[in-house]
């Protein structure tokens, strides 16, 4: 982890339960994990709520099928962590309908898909739903959620430094099936009341944009959108939308050098992050003939 808030920054809850955790599994905790903990009101809740829904909510495509899709759009992040975590759910959450290794294994529809959405995620400004035009509406739509998810935890992955530690990829991948990936709500709790919105992807959107928090909402709203940003931040927030994979320590002790403190790198990667996964999630909406909430 490249942010040492992610490694010990918690409070004291989440502390006690990651060590109990990590006791009773004789493994550490994935990064993930310590990542979804760290000031949960900020991004996780509703990438939570959005996330359990999206990979095990009812749907057109199987569970292995969306870990598949997760898989693919990790591929495109050239994100290791999410590709082999995802390639691994695929397998224990199928029922050998599709081989993780073998994309000619996916059904028609799903090859389609994965198209469709590896083209939303790459060039959004060229959406284009020929391919797809014979699926239903919901499956899309679907799709599209499974999409955003990992649009933004690859590019979350990759610039914070996730990697597998010994362990981490059996223990790790069979609890998130296991729980469907929801967490224990105390732990969700930090002592503000989550506002209730009937559309999850418009409450991340709000929640990550424009909560108060150590960073002033225009500068995150500007980093999502991609706008002209002051230095340190302007290239920074390029690498994390455009190619977060390229991102090394070097970047990160750049920006800490320049000023900024470790929440405030924090809180412009995850709007970067969640911005650029909105632009594809809205462009894919858009092509389908959905307007999204804003």
């Amino acid at each position: 982890m490249r942010l040492s808030i992610l490694d010990h920054g918690h409070n004291r809850r989440t502390k006690v339960f990651l060590t109990l955790t990590s006791t009773m599994s004789r493994v550490d905790n994935p990064d993930i994990v310590k990542l979804l903990l760290y000031r949960p009101g900020f991004l996780t809740r509703p990438l939570l709520e959005l996330t359990a829904d999206a990979m095990r909510g009812q749907s057109y495509w199987t569970a292995a099928e969306r870990e598949y899709l997760a898989m693919c759009t990790a591929q495109v992040h050239r994100c290791p962590f999410c590709i082999d975590t995802h390639a691994e759910l695929t397998r224990i959450a199928g029922h050998g309908e599709i081989d993780a290794d073998d994309p000619a294994s996916a059904r028609p529809p799903l090859r389609a898909v994965r198209e469709f959405l590896d083209t939303i995620t790459r060039t959004p400004d060229r959406a284009d739903t020929t391919a797809v035009a014979d699926l239903p509406e919901h499956a899309l739509l679907e799709a599209l959620r499974v999409n955003l998810v990992w649009n933004i935890v690859n590019r979350l992955a990759n610039a914070f430094g996730f990697i597998l530690r010994e362990g981490q990829l059996h223990s790790g991948t069979r609890a998130l099936h296991r729980f469907g990936y929801r967490f224990p709500g105390f732990l969700l709790s930090d002592g503000e009341k989550p506002a209730h919105c009937d559309d999850v992807v418009a409450d991340l959107r709000r929640s990550v944009l424009d909560r108060p928090a150590t960073t002033d909402p225009a500068l995150r709203t500007a980093a999502a959108a991609g706008d002209p940003l002051p230095e340190p931040w302007l290239s920074y927030d390029a690498t994390v939308r455009d190619v977060s994979y390229t991102i090394t320590d070097t970047d990160i002790e750049r920006l800490l050098a320049a000023g900024p403190t470790e929440d405030q790198i924090f809180e412009v990667t995850v709007a970067a992050a969640v911005g650029a996964a909105l632009e594809s999630f809205d462009a894919g909406m858009s092509a389908l003939g959905h307007t999204s909430t804003s």
